[in-house]
């Protein structure tokens, strides 16, 4: 395909197009945050303790990538039918081929998600615990992924910083994500901006667990023992669904961006 820059300027319309309907989260689900402060309450010491751990796990995912970190490795399988072995193969591909490498992952992760959020939801409250960091480690897999299909190495520590703002950006208010997209359209042209994130990874453990509550409301029934079942596979499925969403238009946009520059 020929990706003409009237065709690339068409393609960044839509990105921003979506962006503009981002909307932030909605009054009820700010009230929805409410029931996590009670499960804290409720949930015994040593299950606690393990999330705690969890968080850790993912502080430490931001420095090394840690046992979260998806390989380049993986390339040839998300493009079986061509000649594609390393990230400067992928560079070269069109993006609608990009796109297509990506729409299949997510898929499988949807359905992975939601086989995961059954299995917690049987046990009502102590599995759901322990389901926020499953589901959180899984996410960051999917956004990793996405972007070896567009080009990018998540073994590079400012590709783990790209992978937090995506994150950030599902779960803040509409302020927040217009700040987040203002970060994002300049996080490759200027070198402050990758300093400005840097600054903040060290607030990241109150990034992970406000963005824990944000899933409040939808969770709440998922406490309910056996019936959990259905709420956890539900909500796992959507919580997957709107981070690959996101990170596809995400991504994209700064692909299509840095097409358009070299064009010029």
């Amino acid at each position: 395909m020929n990706e003409s820059q009237e065709w690339l300027e068409e393609e960044l319309a839509k990105v921003e197009d979506w962006e503009k309907k981002q909307n932030g989260l909605w009054f009820w689900e700010k009230i929805g945050r409410l029931p996590f402060k009670i499960i804290d309450k409720w949930t015994p010491a040593f299950i606690q303790n393990k999330i705690g751990l969890l968080l850790d796990e993912l502080v430490q995912y931001i420095q090394t990538g840690g046992a979260y970190l998806s390989s380049v490795s993986k390339i040839p399988s998300y493009y079986p039918e061509l000649a594609v072995r390393t990230l400067e193969d992928v560079e070269k591909l069109p993006i609608s081929t990009m796109d297509a490498a990506v729409e299949k992952i997510t898929g499988n992760r949807r359905k992975l998600a939601t086989l995961q959020g059954a299995s917690t939801g049987i046990g009502g409250i102590f599995t759901l615990t322990l389901d926020i960091p499953l589901l959180l480690s899984l996410q960051i897999k999917t956004l990793q992924d996405i972007a070896i299909c567009y080009g990018y190495d998540p073994n590079d520590k400012k590709e783990r910083l790209f992978v937090v703002k995506c994150l950030q950006f599902i779960s803040a208010d509409i302020v927040g994500k217009e700040a987040i997209l203002k970060q994002l359209s300049q996080f490759d042209a200027e070198e402050d901006t990758t300093r400005e994130v840097l600054s903040e990874l060290q607030g990241w453990r109150e990034v992970v667990f406000s963005y824990r509550d944000q899933f409040g409301w939808k969770k709440l029934f998922q406490m309910i023992p056996i019936a959990g079942l259905v709420f956890g596979a539900f909500t796992n499925r959507s919580a997957v669904n709107d981070i690959g969403e996101a990170g596809k238009m995400l991504y994209r946009k700064r692909r299509i961006m840095e097409r358009l520059y070299k064009a010029q």
